[in-house]
């Protein structure tokens, strides 16, 4: 185990009835609240007005900016920016997935400053003293209701571009499993894959060669995302397979996974970008896609690790290093198939021809993110293997 500094500030409230604390919560930072949000869906089902009741119990003044997408894009984080210093905005409350909090911490990041908040995804600049920010998650996937990351598309430079930074772990969030019962099938599908994703890209770029409780850790949390998906698929108001899902995708990317592992990479993620940048295809069905082919291409260059993932999770016992890999690759790609995640880039329609300005696009951010191992002709390959 490598030597790691785990800390996480972010203050959780999970259960039934909780999104009526989140007034009081934000409350805290102050009375000006931005209220960042999604297509609509929160009033549909109820949220919103649940939200709205907290905050104005408290005597928030509430300025709202609606609209986030799926893949929020840089030029609605700038509307929020301004709008936020047009309302002289103290604290920003988020109210949806990790594509809505993803922008609000954008947003936080770039209303107390003067460049451009896209310097921050380049490199350029670092985030210091952005706004405090509140979460009620809609959705159990990124894990960013309890990480310091977010991720943004540039549609000018078509690059979308993620990053990390201490200052922006939000300052509480509430995970109130029923919110999550309204998310159909497919999305509450690609959400799963998602949180696997993100275990997946630690337990296989880490190159400690022994990491038992790390790895034991990483394991059961990607056979409970796995198990608890498949309940909630099975009945969609499960809550206690909601609450299972939910927790499993906030731990899936809290710190606590990659905590004495060393160096590690995000290789499967920084390919999906180029692909949900390119074609806005939802991130999780990105993900699946790419998944099978990165784990195949790697496996044949070393497939221990795979065959030990194979064992573990799969609980495949015969056969050689090689054949328990393969079979491991097969049991994860046949669980994508069953919960209705695409496996290939065919299947997301993206045609071979592109695999280069693919190639050439996620370049851009394996220097952003000083993937060194990474080239422009391995990242082709690793798509051939995709499709």
């Amino acid at each position: 185990m490598q030597n790691f500094v785990f800390h996480n500030p972010t203050k959780i409230l999970f259960g039934k009835g909780k999104v009526s604390s989140i007034g009081e919560e934000t409350a805290v930072y102050g009375k000006n609240v931005l209220l960042v949000y999604g297509s609509g869906s929160i009033k549909k089902n109820g949220l919103y007005d649940q939200v709205i009741q907290s905050l104005s119990s408290t005597g928030a003044i509430i300025s709202e900016h609606p609209g986030v997408q799926s893949n929020p894009i840089l030029s609605h984080v700038q509307a929020g920016i301004q709008l936020a210093r047009e309302k002289q905005c103290e604290v920003v409350c988020a109210v949806g997935g990790g594509s809505v909090i993803d922008e609000a911490k954008a947003i936080c990041a770039g209303t107390t400053v003067q460049h451009d908040v896209w310097k921050f995804f380049t490199g350029k600049k670092s985030v210091k003293n952005p706004l405090p920010l509140t979460t009620v998650l809609t959705l159990a996937a990124s894990g960013s209701e309890m990480n310091s990351g977010m991720v943004i598309t540039n549609t000018e430079t078509s690059q979308k571009f993620g990053f990390a930074n201490k200052h922006l772990f939000p300052k509480t969030s509430i995970l109130d499993p029923t919110v999550t019962c309204s998310v159909p099938a497919d999305y509450t599908a690609y959400g799963a894959v998602d949180a696997i994703a993100h275990v997946l890209e630690f337990y296989f770029t880490s190159l400690d060669p022994y990491t038992p409780v790390q790895d034991r850790l990483m394991e059961g949390l990607v056979m409970n995302g796995m198990e608890s998906c498949d309940r909630v698929l099975n009945k969609l108001d499960d809550y206690h397979a909601r609450a299972d899902l939910m927790w499993t995708a906030t731990l899936a990317l809290n710190g606590l996974t990659c905590a004495g592992l060393g160096k590690v990479g995000f290789p499967m993620h920084m390919i999906e970008h180029s692909l949900s940048a390119f074609y806005d295809v939802p991130h999780g069905a990105g993900l699946s896609a790419v998944i099978p082919g990165w784990l195949r291409f790697h496996a044949d260059l070393g497939p221990a690790r795979f065959a030990q993932f194979a064992e573990r999770v799969f609980d495949i016992r015969e056969g050689s290093v090689e054949t328990k890999a393969e079979q491991g690759i097969k049991g994860l790609t046949a669980w994508f198939e069953k919960v209705g995640s695409p496996t290939s880039l065919t299947a997301l329609g993206i045609p071979q021809a592109d695999f280069p300005r693919i190639a050439e696009n996620g370049m851009a951010l394996a220097k952003v993110w000083r993937m060194k191992d990474y080239n422009e002709q391995k990242i082709e390959k690793i798509l051939q293997e995709c499709i």
